[in-house]
């Protein structure tokens, strides 16, 4: 007979006169650490890869960086808060912030509706009519942002747009010649329709693939009991996308408050004050007029700005993580 040896049968005495009580809340802290843990290796890369430049611009925000300190190699001077004291007293800052956040939540209610929207459509449709809308959808997704913001650039074109010329063939209507851009509500309506455009695959894609994830069983017993359509999306087919539709709102977020691409290639590489968002901003502060420091002053900002999204999205991820 094999004998065991004690060091080996201590634990499970213990194991096996611990209270349940003791045993359900080590299980409990189990999963709740078990999110955490899987994230940890993402959140060392992560951070491996954008210390340095951030640490960088932080420093950068609270010096004096000029062109001939470029040219020179020499340490630029220490100004401590004052580039966030000049931006943050600026009322053009101000303008560009509620402007930012404007355009961005337009641009998330827009997308998110339609993308539930035909990720619904798409649960009615037939197989082959659903495999079409995926591979048109992915198309649009795969698509480079420059190319795209180039084909609407031409579409809404004053001397040869399309958009322009379908218009004025309505009675009455007379849009020859017209310019979308001098009107900055026109003009942003170009854009947010870009955006969602482009933002409208994945959400819908992903919305499917959560809405493949509803028992029929519920959809079914709800019908039975006299729920029409508006009553089931409510009570069954919603509660259960809740999660998931809490995360592609966040992501949306997170990508229309740094819109850029589309803004500067659309307007030329110029684009006007009209016109301007954070990230424009930053970036026509740092770059087109060389003032360095202030442009990472806004930069910084924009990031404080958005952490208490990514802080939302990552808390969603922990919380779906923690149901499953």
């Amino acid at each position: 007979m094999v004998s065991v040896e004690p060091s080996t049968r201590e634990p499970l005495d213990r194991r096996v006169n611990m209270p349940v009580s003791a045993l359900a809340g080590r299980r409990r802290r189990g999963r709740q650490a078990t999110p955490y843990v899987l994230a940890l290796p993402t959140l060392i890369v992560i951070a491996a890869l954008l210390a340095y430049p951030i640490v960088k611009m932080i420093m950068l925000s609270f010096q004096h960086l000029t062109q001939r300190d470029l040219f020179t190699g020499e340490s630029p001077s220490w100004i401590g808060l004052g580039n966030y004291t000049a931006v943050l007293s600026d009322s053009f800052f101000w303008t560009v912030v509620v402007r930012t956040v404007v355009v961005a939540a337009v641009c998330v209610l827009l997308s998110v509706g339609l993308g539930l929207a035909v990720a619904l459509l798409m649960r009615r449709v037939t197989p082959w009519v659903r495999i079409l809308m995926t591979v048109a959808m992915m198309l649009v997704w795969s698509m480079p942002q420059l190319v795209s913001t180039q084909v609407f650039g031409w579409l809404v074109d004053a001397d040869w747009g399309v958009l322009n010329w379908a218009l004025d063939k309505i009675p009455g209507v007379d849009y020859t010649n017209h310019s979308w851009w001098v009107n900055p509500v026109q003009g942003w309506t170009v854009i947010v329709i870009l955006v969602v455009w482009g933002a409208i695959p994945f959400i819908a894609i992903s919305l499917y693939a959560g809405l493949s994830q509803v028992p029929r069983e519920l959809v079914e017993a709800a019908v039975m009991d006299g729920a029409g359509p508006w009553a089931v999306f409510r009570s069954v087919t919603f509660p259960i996308l809740r999660p998931l539709v809490g995360i592609v709102t966040t992501l949306s977020a997170i990508w229309d408050m740094g819109i850029f691409t589309q803004i500067y290639v659309i307007r030329g590489s110029k684009p006007e004050l009209d016109y301007y968002n954070l990230a424009i901003y930053a970036y026509q502060e740092a770059f087109a007029k060389s003032q360095y420091s202030p442009g990472a002053a806004i930069s910084i900002l924009t990031v404080i700005l958005m952490l208490g999204l990514m802080a939302f999205y990552v808390r969603q991820m922990f919380r779906i993580g923690d149901a499953d």
